[in-house]
C-alpha cells in the first residue's frame, strides 16, 4: 500500500472555477408514438428536463425528478434510458445536456410550474411545433435524425450500453 508524502502539496483541495452546466432533457413517448412538449412562456416548445443536482443525484434520477416536478408524471429510474451526451456553449459556459428517453403507456401531464410552462401537449412526430428550445431540438434530432429538425450545432457523444462495456 502506498503512503502519501506529507511534504507533497495536496491536489484538488479547491474545486475548479465553474465552466459547465449539466442538465438532462427527457423525451417522453407514449404508446401512440407521440412526444410530450411544453410551451414555455418565452414562446418555445421544450421537453421536460432541467439541471442535474450535485452528487449523489444520477442523471436518470434527475430525469425522473424533473419529469415529476414539471409534469406530475412518475416513472421509475429503471424506465429511463440515457442515450447521448450533447455539448455546446452558451455565453461562454459549456452546456452539457444528457439526452434521455422514457416510454409510457399513457399519462396526463399537468402544468405544475405555471410561471414557466403554459401547457403540455402530446405531439405526433410529424407535427412538431416550432420554435423548439435549442437543447430540446438537439436531443430530438439526435434521437431521430430522420426528422430533419433544425438545431444549433452540438458535439454528440453516444453512450455505450452495459452490454458493450468490457466485463472484468
Amino acid at each position: 500500500m502506498a503512503t502519501e508524502n506529507p511534504a507533497a502539496p495536496s491536489r484538488n483541495t479547491q474545486p475548479p472555477k465553474a465552466q459547465a452546466a449539466l442538465g438532462v432533457g427527457v423525451i417522453v413517448q407514449d404508446a401512440q408514438g407521440r412526444v410530450l412538449l411544453g410551451l414555455h412562456h418565452s414562446g418555445t416548445w421544450e421537453l421536460p428536463g432541467g439541471k442535474v443536482d450535485p452528487l449523489p443525484e444520477s442523471v436518470p434520477a434527475a430525469a425522473v425528478r424533473e419529469l415529476r416536478e414539471e409534469t406530475g408524471l412518475t416513472v421509475p429510474e429503471e424506465a429511463v434510458t440515457v442515450f447521448a451526451m450533447l455539448h455546446d456553449a452558451v455565453g461562454g459556459i459549456n452546456r452539457v445536456t444528457m439526452a434521455a428517453l422514457v416510454r409510457v403507456d399513457s399519462g396526463t401531464a399537468r402544468v405544475t410550474e405555471p410561471h414557466l410552462i403554459s401547457t403540455w401537449r402530446w405531439t405526433p412526430l410529424d407535427a412538431l411545433p416550432s420554435p423548439l428550445f435549442d437543447p430540446s431540438a438537439q436531443i430530438l434530432a439526435t434521437w431521430r435524425p430522420d426528422l430533419g429538425i433544425p438545431h444549433p450545432p452540438a458535439h454528440r457523444l453516444a453512450l455505450a450500453s452495459d452490454e458493450h462495456q468490457e466485463k472484468p
